[in-house]
């Protein structure tokens, strides 16, 4: 893929999709491509998390468990971030994450967005409102569910 091919699957991304073209292309310079064959783990459920990794090209699969107890969470193609909070904050991997066949992945480590937040405060206060929004409708959404998991009324 190219530098542009590369801006272009970041402008895919939610939470990059509202940043300017040299914001991307900062982002897709400084982060780091990795080339994973079919079933390598890219990271283990509890270990440090240090970054997010956008999907490129391919498939990772994120599971939970081992052996015989292993428990596929799901699949994600291009354009999908994984482990977008360990951007910001740190954090621990909730699943493990391996390829599904040929896959590319780029590494987009904490520093780097710190380094963005810091040196672009417009793109910090952007970030901040999307994720700000994201977590309202998630705390709506969850509210919604609070009658399915309640139980019956106390007697």
């Amino acid at each position: 893929m190219t530098l542009e091919q590369d801006i272009a699957r970041l402008s895919m991304v939610p939470l990059f999709a509202e940043l300017a073209t040299d914001h991307l292309r900062l982002i897709a310079f400084s982060a780091t491509r990795l080339e994973l064959a079919d079933g390598r783990v890219l990271f283990r459920a509890d270990a440090k998390a240090l970054s997010g990794f956008v999907v490129m090209a391919g498939e990772i699969a994120l599971s939970r468990g081992s052996g015989d107890d292993t428990v596929e969470l799901g699949r994600y193609g291009p354009g999908t971030l994984l482990g977008e909070s360990a951007l910001f904050v740190e954090t621990r991997r909730p699943a493990t994450a391996t390829a599904v066949g040929d896959t590319l992945v780029v590494e987009i480590d904490r520093t780097l967005m710190r380094r963005i937040l810091t040196e672009f405060p417009d793109v910090a206060a952007r970030l901040h409102a999307q994720i700000a929004d994201r977590l309202i409708e998630t705390v709506g959404e969850l509210g919604a569910l609070e009658n399915r998991f309640a139980g019956p009324p106390p007697r």
